[in-house]
């Protein structure tokens, strides 16, 4: 669904996880990453086991550059995927978090 009709769902009341989640993944597909992220709390508000809405909050904020955000997001998130069996979604937030811990551990200072 496009970006325009889901949040005319939202205006009109219809505040659910999948809104939000879908609303949140339409915004970070659409180079909208900044946007996305309070979709995604807000789908995590909804239910905190969501796996896929710590994931994808996770690339949000390192698609803009959050880092330390990420790194928070996808350990929490990874705990979360492991403790409730989704397995695949835990691993890859732990290749995202490792791939930005290697880029912060060579990043030379300024």
């Amino acid at each position: 669904m496009n970006i325009g009709a889901l949040k005319q769902m939202l205006e009109q009341g219809q505040d659910n996880l999948l809104l939000r989640f879908g609303l949140g993944k339409a915004m970070l597909d659409a180079d909208m990453a900044g946007d996305a992220i309070e979709h995604f709390l807000k789908a995590i508000e909804f239910s905190p086991e969501h796996s896929a809405s710590w994931k994808l909050l996770g690339n949000a904020y390192a698609s803009i550059g959050q880092l330390d955000d990420a790194i928070r997001t996808y350990t929490c998130g990874i705990e979360i995927a492991e403790n409730k069996g989704d397995i695949q979604t835990a691993k890859e937030m732990r290749v995202f978090l490792n791939r930005i811990q290697k880029a912060m551990a060579t990043k030379k200072p300024e």
